[in-house]
């Protein structure tokens, strides 16, 4: 009998509105360290919410999310040094890269270990120039972001958040914004990266990456998790009407 790992991201209860709109509405979940958990579903379901409150960049209204030893309940008056903690656990790629556009490739990536972290510059740019090696773009490390490809941005941006050497990596559609030809390229990363054992949160349509990469599915509708499982159980065997039907648009839309 082997023993469970204790999750590394635990959501309990999670609620968010915008005005009168309930964009999350009671939100469980559970990431087990050195996993990738694919977050499906359509515009408006509360995915990006989600993701959000995990990164501490939106505040719920209630409910309780722990990323390691980083706990919040929202449910009560949240202190700024609690959701300092929070924010300190995990990396965020934005959908649309967000790079500085005045600043280099390489300052992009330091930025956050130097300003936030408070590194050493020069242990940050050795950490810097390893990482953008990784991802084949040592070369381009004293180019603007307006110098290079959407694919390239995407992939500084990935960069950018691993370079925090946060507890989880969230990803927004990270390959939406792209041209076709370039979506496998950020794909290939995020497929190395799950190998290497990091945490990855992925809100995505890419439904094959889902399949071949992901450890867990999940599918939001409504602001609720209405379908969690392995990629073969969401995705192949969906229990929920619902599910099926939006698989079917995403498969299938013709």
């Amino acid at each position: 009998m082997t023993d469970t790992p204790t999750p590394l991201i635990e959501v309990s209860g999670l609620h968010k509105a915008f005005g009168n709109v309930e964009v999350l509405r009671g939100i469980d979940l559970t990431v087990a360290p050195g996993t990738v958990t694919a977050i499906l579903g359509p515009s408006g379901s509360g995915k990006t919410t989600l993701l959000r409150a995990l990164a501490g960049l939106d505040v719920p209204d209630s409910g309780v999310i722990r990323i390691a030893d980083a706990n919040v309940d929202f449910g009560k008056p949240v202190k700024k040094a609690q959701l300092a903690a929070l924010r300190g656990q995990s990396g965020f790629v934005f959908q649309s890269h967000n790079l500085f556009p005045h600043r280099t490739v390489l300052e992009n990536v330091i930025e956050g270990p130097v300003i936030v972290q408070k590194r050493p510059r020069a242990e940050a740019v050795a950490e810097a120039e390893k990482l953008l090696a990784s991802v084949g773009l040592a070369d381009k490390r004293d180019l603007y972001p307006y110098q290079l490809s959407g694919g390239q941005q995407q992939r500084v941006g990935i960069v950018r958040a691993l370079a925090l050497k946060p507890k989880v990596i969230l990803l927004d559609e990270p390959t939406s914004a792209l041209d076709p030809e370039l979506v496998g390229d950020v794909l290939t990363v995020l497929k190395d990266l799950a190998e290497q054992g990091w945490t990855l949160v992925v809100v995505t349509h890419e439904i094959r990456f889902a399949q071949q990469v992901a450890d867990q599915v999940v599918f939001a509708d409504g602001g609720i998790v209405l379908e969690l499982g392995t990629p073969q159980q969401v995705l192949e065997n969906p229990a929920h009407e619902r599910t099926q039907q939006f698989l079917r648009r995403i498969l299938d839309p013709l």
